[in-house]
């Protein structure tokens, strides 16, 4: 925990200060080979998602027992820094701020700052929780002061606290401050949005992949073929929230079976090459499925690549 001194007035006070550096979401892949190759084989490698922008829409936000007029000029204050660092400003999130405001109503209730309450949920499940936006980072700042000026001020002299308000990854904010007779207890919550596709979408972005990852590797176009067994191994995946299922098995008794998770669907997995540069490729079907699960609170797709 950190202590930065800021004058109120003519008092001296101990302004407290506490931050969670940003949680990236990592998807996995991994290859299953048919019936006549080495069904042993396994690549477990992580593939760390990559980051973009993309501008959030966000509703007003009722107010019930909170401070509106303090979120709201911390909102105007961090994007006041941002514009200065050259970082995109924030977009205020809905759900994300009714996720800030409870974790400043359970602060105010245990009278201290933490990032997690015994029986609490963790920062991504409170997120995941409150808001239908898909995040591939989060990050909070918490903090106790006497306005929101002090506030934006102390938390920029503070690195961490700095870093998190200054993060150009971070697109998105949720805002929550519970006041207490003339203090405020805040909460900053920073995430990464990410475009929001349909099922076909994602699908016609993979194809694309394979496309052009066959041409680099000078092999042939791939036809595609729509395999229904494939939309339900994903799903299958999705439901058990992990790639190997008897679903996925049982593919892989016919052909070479590629399973892996991604925010970015326009990405294939690192350990797809070896896959789909093989001559005797005839054809690939894709699965997929999105979901929200204990690994992935925020939500993944979850891909089946079926090669021929």
């Amino acid at each position: 925990m950190l202590r930065v001194s800021g004058a109120i007035g003519r008092r001296i006070v101990a302004t407290l200060l506490l931050g969670m550096s940003a949680a990236s979401v990592q998807p996995s892949s991994r290859v299953l080979a048919s019936s006549n190759e080495n069904t042993d084989a396994a690549d477990k490698s992580a593939q760390h998602a990559t980051l973009k922008p993309i501008s959030a829409n966000s509703p007003d936000i009722p107010s019930i027992d909170y401070d509106s007029d303090a979120e709201r000029q911390l909102l105007d204050l961090a994007n006041q820094a941002r514009k200065q660092a050259g970082a995109p400003l924030f977009t205020r999130d809905a759900g994300m701020s009714r996720a800030a405001r409870i974790h400043a109503e359970a602060m105010f209730a245990a009278r201290q700052l933490s990032h997690q309450f015994d029986g609490e949920p963790s920062l991504p499940k409170r997120l995941a929780a409150s808001t239908s936006t898909q995040l591939d980072q989060e990050g909070e700042n918490v903090a106790l002061d006497f306005d929101a000026a002090d506030a934006q001020r102390n938390l920029m002299l503070s690195p961490p606290h700095r870093a998190n308000l200054l993060n150009p990854d971070y697109n998105v904010i949720g805002l929550g401050v519970v006041r207490s007779g003339d203090r405020l207890y805040v909460v900053q919550d920073f995430g990464h949005a990410l475009p929001t596709y349909s099922i076909a979408e994602v699908k016609a972005q993979i194809a694309e992949s394979v496309g052009r990852t066959r041409r680099e590797v000078h092999q042939a176009d791939l036809p595609q073929q729509d395999l229904p067994i494939t939309d339900t191994a994903a799903c299958s995946m999705a439901q058990a929230d992990k790639l190997g299922t008897s679903t996925v098995q049982q593919l892989a008794q016919r052909y070479s079976v590629l399973t892996y998770t991604s925010l970015h669907p326009e990405e294939l997995p690192n350990n797809a090459l070896p896959v789909l540069k093989s001559p005797n490729l005839r054809s690939f079907s894709i699965g997929a499925c999105h979901a929200r699960t204990e690994t992935y609170p925020t939500g993944v797709y979850w891909v089946v690549l079926a090669l021929d």
